[in-house]
């Protein structure tokens, strides 16, 4: 896997310290070796696009890849426009846990906070 371009670009996406931490638990909760965490944007949801997190062990050459620690970020390149200068956090409450963009780029998003418009 060649990320020669990616270290060159300049970081779309951070993480904070609990999505971090969250990101590595599942990671060795699912014994992921390969790839990384891709994160994205869609059309759709209630604002007009919705974010995409998931584990991806294909890197394609237009994608860029963050390393946080050890930990491989996957952004594809139409989505790092909408996602430049977002950081992913990781919230705890008594219900669970779920990850969280926050995203400066955002001019509207839905209560659920899983969609927004740019």
């Amino acid at each position: 896997m060649d990320t020669t371009n990616a270290e060159t670009q300049a970081t779309v996406i951070t993480l904070s310290e609990a999505a971090l931490k969250e990101v590595k638990r599942l990671i060795n909760v699912q014994g992921l070796t390969e790839g990384g965490l891709r994160l994205g944007v869609k059309g759709g949801g209630c604002s007009g696009l919705s974010y995409t997190i998931n584990f991806d062990e294909k890197i394609g050459p237009h994608d860029q890849v963050h390393d946080f620690d050890g930990v491989k970020v996957i952004v594809d390149t139409k989505s790092a426009i909408y996602l430049q200068g977002t950081q992913l956090d990781f919230q705890k409450d008594l219900m669970g846990g779920n990850f969280k963009f926050v995203n400066p780029n955002a001019d509207k998003t839905c209560g659920c906070g899983e969609s927004f418009s740019a």
